[in-house]
């Protein structure tokens, strides 16, 4: 079976998970639903659904949120669970990741998402190349049985902030170049937590050029990005920050995607999301 790839026209822009400004649902409404509604009246384009604890919808509820998201014009994403270990030193750990992650994946599809995000590993003090063969190993199986099951949507492996967890830039893109139907994530927050650098215009475009040449061209065409201030230690990543109280070049940052004519899914983690988010899509689309 050969999978189609979705690429967008544009940059869009959105928030990781239901508005903070979103009211409370009725009885018998999907506060999801609600999110999504929200999430069109602010003038955003898109919405990361967060599985992140659990995936919380079941399939007739994700059919209603699928209807609902086309009829508003709001494209959608999920993030899987965190609790996902695909180097994890009991194999009943990594089958449970890989039923986490298919479940995450199936639910999302139905949902009308085109891409689900998810953290893969823990180096658990292998190296990198020990690392990537056993994430390779088991996400291999996931996506054989998507195949199967004919769940049509992209893995998206995210950039990790801290030096503990699996995820560079170049692991993230030398997984998708192996494997059929994934792409990256790039979380520009994480990269720049993890690294103390890659905070600046010249910076952002050679993440953008080391995707190009691992991945082609047309990655650039078809991104997730996640973005938002980051507060980090030597250790990497501490927490998401409002990009005003961080040290996040956010604007540099826009005019690399900008420069690289960059489309996809564009998603603010800020802690202040949909302030944060219009301010990406404000600025965006002010830049010559």
């Amino acid at each position: 079976m050969c999978y189609t790839v979705t690429i967008m026209a544009k940059l869009l822009f959105g928030t990781a998970g239901i508005p903070i400004s979103t009211p409370p649902a009725a009885s018998g409404e999907l506060q999801t639903i609600k999110g999504i509604q929200q999430v069109a009246e602010l003038g955003l384009d898109c919405m990361e659904l967060e599985f992140v604890n659990q995936v919380y919808l079941k399939k007739p509820d994700a059919e209603k949120v699928a209807k609902f998201a086309k009829d508003a014009g709001i494209a959608l994403s999920a993030h899987a669970p965190y609790a996902l270990n695909f180097n994890a030193r009991e194999p009943q750990k990594i089958r449970i990741s890989q039923s986490y992650l298919f479940t995450a994946a199936e639910i999302a599809y139905i949902c009308g998402a085109k891409s689900i995000i998810f953290h893969p590993a823990y180096y658990m003090g292998d190296s990198s190349e020990k690392a990537y063969q056993t994430i390779k190993t088991a996400l291999s199986e996931v996506l054989e049985k998507m195949v199967e099951k004919n769940i049509n949507i992209t893995l998206r492996p995210e950039v990790s902030g801290k030096s503990s967890q699996f995820g560079t830039i170049a692991e993230i893109a030398g997984l998708c170049s192996e494997l059929p139907n994934t792409l990256p994530c790039v979380d520009f927050a994480h990269w720049h937590a993890r690294t103390g650098a890659y905070n600046s215009y010249t910076e952002f475009a050679s993440i953008l050029d080391e995707l190009s040449d691992i991945l082609g061209k047309d990655a650039l065409d078809n991104m997730h990005i996640h973005v938002s201030g980051i507060e980090y230690t030597s250790k990497g990543e501490k927490r998401h920050l409002p990009f005003e109280d961080s040290d996040m070049k956010y604007k540099e940052l826009l005019q690399v995607l900008k420069d690289y004519n960059v489309s996809g899914m564009l998603i603010c983690e800020s802690p202040i999301m949909e302030k944060d988010a219009l301010l990406l899509q404000n600025s965006f689309n002010s830049l010559p």
